[in-house]
């Protein structure tokens, strides 16, 4: 055929089939026999056909585009699902569109409707903004990532028990007081695990602790703000105490540490820091730093597994039904690094 671009009407001439035919083969394939799926496939090769998407998209309305929404990207966690949900072309082929969601339910709102307009077929959000309830009224294939998820699909880490290594390492490492800090995490977002067994391990094994909640701001620069506050609290309320530092993420985590040796120029026995993502900020600190491994490849790979049923159901001759959500929950691993013993 030379440079010339293959047409349904080329393919259909070569094979003896009707363009209607051709068309199947592209749209609906097993709606044909194994046999002539395979001569149409053989007279692609010897044709030199080159897949038109834009042309297919067009004919089926299958964009093979799936939506993001993250909240921010200056918390590690979030860069670097986003990086892992990217990898999953390799396996997936689906290309993605995203969007950043951190002004509101209108602008979320906004962004969703961008996205339908792009025909996307399916939806993965990190954000909190809108409930699984009003996620779930978009009709379209959607998996959460550690979010509410009452009426959408979700992955999320098994956050108590990664909160129960980390706050158990810390009361085996001898410390005086353990200190979480976080935001203050509604109760129904699965992060909040992450308080509740902090105090329950704490209270099992009759240890003080404190809850530090008032983790705040809307940018990087804010963060930091906020926590030279806490940890100034912190240091001048026990300071001669051997202090057991459990922080919500490698990022607030990274921050505190470097706070630490601003003020001592080292990390000194009478701290023990532990973070939770291990996000790649974990490992590259200045003293690498223990963590709680979300195994965030895990989860990126498992909710485009969830999402990738859910869209090829769709696009069978007689799809099945909406089945219930799926809840699929990641074990961590704690990863022992230079701030603790």
């Amino acid at each position: 055929m030379g440079k010339k671009q293959v047409t349904f009407a080329d393919i259909a001439e070569y094979t003896h089939f009707s363009k209607t035919t051709i068309s199947r083969y592209f749209n609906h394939p097993d709606s044909l026999t194994l046999e002539n799926q395979e001569k149409i496939s053989r007279a692609l090769d010897e044709l030199g056909y080159k897949k038109n998407k834009l042309a297919k998209v067009l004919a089926n309305g299958k964009s093979e585009f799936v939506g993001i929404i993250v909240p921010n990207l200056y918390l590690h966690y979030y860069s670097e699902m986003l990086t892992q949900l990217l990898a999953t072309y390799a396996n997936y082929h689906y290309k993605f569109l995203v969007f950043m969601s951190d002004k509101g339910a209108a602008e979320e709102e906004n962004y969703i409707d961008e996205l339908l307009a792009y025909q996307i077929e399916g939806l993965i959000v990190l954000s909190h903004t809108l409930s699984s309830e009003k996620l779930a009224s978009y009709h379209i294939p959607i998996v959460a990532i550690e979010r509410e998820s009452m009426h959408i699909s979700s992955v999320t880490s098994d956050n108590y028990m990664g909160a129960l290594q980390a706050t158990s390492l810390l009361i085996r490492d001898k410390c005086d007081i353990l200190i979480h800090i976080n935001v203050d995490v509604p109760k129904y977002v699965p992060a909040y695990d992450r308080i509740r067994a902090f105090e329950d391990t704490c209270t099992e094994h009759n240890i003080p602790y404190e809850l530090s909640l008032n983790v705040s701001g809307d940018s990087y620069n804010d963060l930091f703000s906020q926590m030279k506050v806490i940890f100034n609290n912190i240091d001048e309320k026990y300071p001669d105490k051997k202090k057991g530092v459990f922080l919500a993420n490698d990022t607030y985590a990274n921050m505190f540490l470097n706070l630490v040796i601003q003020k001592y120029g080292c990390l000194p026995d009478s701290y023990e820091i532990v973070g939770f993502d291990n996000s790649p900020i974990a490992n590259e600190a200045i003293i690498p730093i223990t963590t709680i491994g979300q195994q965030i490849d895990v989860i990126a790979r498992t909710a485009m597994d969830l999402l990738v049923k859910q869209m090829e159901n769709r696009k069978q001759r007689k799809p099945e039904p909406d089945l219930a959500p799926t809840h699929k929950k990641i074990a961590p691993v704690l990863i022992r690094r230079e701030t603790t013993s």
